[in-house]
């Protein structure tokens, strides 16, 4: 079995990802315990090239809508992916909110991963819209501090709802590649369309340049409620009128949210084959509810077939 960082280096197709978020920090060591055990056995289960570890952040200025869900702080990801979940014996995309912390905390940071006896993998983000906290850390500046560490595989951000909006997003990517970025985690996609248009401008620049495209890794999120649903679309998620009907006036939004993700991925997974484009697959998993925590391992596996 080719592993992750054979797909990575060789900048292969089929990157089988899944994603958690750490629990909550104010979570008892008895309960965090039980969660990890948890995730544990399930990744276990489905045997992903990597696991995916999120930094979640307040963003109070999303547009000045109030959040449905309130925010609460959750474990540091990089202390979970490499304490409580160290047992899992596969490679953790990391995610560090470089916007959000001092220069001299990234420093350190870098220094411990210096002569690191394997390589780690991270996904840079920068500030949080409308943060109360003090700016950290630029991207740019984080990306090229980042180069002191050579251990370090770092992959990048694309978002096909900023280029959707701004017509540019492939220029970043791009620009992130020049950077360091090996590869390239998408937000959720439910959006077939402008997710299209984002792959296909990236791999016109790409071959234009006399570049390989990087491998660029599709993530889905199953909804369960009317409540997610505007949860999803007030973090920027796009979801087209008729998908969005779809799941609002479904009888079992979650399984039908199931369905639509799989269909969204063989549209884009279809496109992508045609235009040579390096595909992978992350299935996230950040709800706390039973329900959609099973939906995502169905997901999962019902895309993973489909990649092939």
């Amino acid at each position: 079995m080719t592993s992750l960082f054979e797909k990575l280096d060789a900048g292969l197709t089929g990157i089988r990802l899944y994603g958690i978020a750490p629990p909550k920090l104010e979570s008892p060591s008895e309960r965090v315990r039980e969660i990890a055990a948890q995730q544990v056995a399930r990744v276990r289960s489905l045997a992903p090239d990597g696991l995916v570890v999120y930094d979640i952040q307040d963003e109070p200025g999303r547009g000045g809508e109030k959040r449905p869900f309130p925010f609460l702080p959750t474990i540091d990801p990089e202390t979970y992916a490499n304490g409580a979940l160290g047992e899992l014996a596969l490679p953790k995309i990391v995610y560090r909110c470089v916007g959000a912390e001092s220069r001299e905390a990234f420093g350190t940071w870098l220094y411990s991963l210096r002569g690191a006896p394997t390589r780690r993998l991270g996904v840079f983000v920068g500030a949080p819209r409308g943060g109360s906290q003090r700016p950290g850390l630029a991207l740019s500046e984080a990306y090229e501090l980042a180069r002191a560490a050579p251990t370090l595989v770092l992959g990048g951000i694309a978002i096909a709802e900023r280029h959707l909006a701004k017509g540019d997003e492939h220029q970043r990517m791009l620009a992130k590649e020049e950077r360091g970025c090996r590869f390239f985690i998408t937000q959720s996609v439910y959006d077939a369309s402008s997710t299209k248009s984002l792959l296909s401008d990236y791999a016109l620049s790409s071959r234009a340049l006399g570049r390989a495209p990087a491998p660029v890794v599709l993530t889905f999120s199953p909804c369960g409620s009317a409540r997610t649903l505007e949860f999803m679309k007030w973090l920027g998620i796009s979801f087209p009128r008729w998908l969005e009907n779809e799941l609002r006036h479904s009888s079992d939004t979650l399984e039908r949210s199931v369905d639509l993700c799989e269909s969204v991925f063989a549209d884009v997974a279809e496109y992508a084959r045609e235009k040579q484009l390096p595909i992978g697959i992350n299935v996230e998993s950040v709800s706390i509810r039973k329900a959609e925590i099973d939906a995502s391992v169905e997901l999962y596996r019902r895309l993973a077939s489909r990649l092939g």
